[in-house]
């Protein structure tokens, strides 16, 4: 079955009426009939796909009666044609999952907010992943540039005027391509952090630049 049958099935076993609430009776009478109304032609897409709900009608009217109703329980649904007839439609997670528990649907909401978080995470990896990705792949680049300014000079007979310290620290970057700024700096006779190497490099990269030109 479906994720939205499975919803209209949970909402079918509920009770018409709570005696038992705490809640106004106004407000018991407008959640039986925003329930009543996605019994009837409501829609919930598998949030594993995307989030998407939507209650049909068949007058604009009534669409923005519902949304009205819903913008009462601070949920801000929108309205669309769709075939003959208007949608109140949910896009928005976190809305979806207070539309849920609004119309009493618990255990659909347990289920959602499973999806819901598995989803974040899984989005969140991947983000870091092509942020880590996109990191690995500019230092590549970097040490790339550097080694190529430094066999430039080389074949121009120009490293042998480098200053000792930029030669020590293009010797170390030509021996280990792969090494990040702070091993670089650590592999130095005085040690220097990652700002330090980063000038060191720069400068020789400006005067390949300089002799290039």
């Amino acid at each position: 079955m479906s994720f939205s049958t499975d919803l209209r099935e949970e909402l079918l076993e509920l009770k018409m009426w709570d005696g038992s609430s705490n809640l106004p009776q106004d407000e018991q009478i407008a959640r039986l009939c925003i329930r009543e109304a996605f019994i009837k032609s409501g829609f919930l897409n598998d949030p594993n796909k995307e989030y998407h709900l939507e209650i049909m009608f068949k007058s604009k009217k009534k669409a923005e009666e519902m949304k009205i109703l819903l913008e009462s329980f601070n949920i801000h649904p929108k309205l669309a044609n769709k075939n003959s007839g208007v949608i109140v439609y949910i896009k928005e997670g976190e809305e979806i999952s207070s539309f849920l528990a609004l119309i009493g649907a618990s255990k659909t909401v347990i289920k959602f907010e499973e999806i819901r978080v598995e989803k974040e995470m899984r989005n969140n990896i991947n983000r870091i992943v092509n942020c880590e990705t996109a990191n690995l792949n500019k230092t590549i680049s970097a040490a790339v540039k550097q080694i190529e300014d430094i066999k430039f000079l080389k074949s121009k007979n120009k490293f042998k005027d480098l200053p000792d310290n930029l030669k020590e620290i293009a010797k170390i970057r030509l021996e280990n391509p792969d090494i990040s700024y702070e091993e670089l700096g650590q592999m130095l006779s005085k040690p220097i952090g990652k700002s330090g190497v980063s000038h060191r490099l720069r400068k020789i990269s400006e005067i390949a630049e300089e002799l290039r030109k």
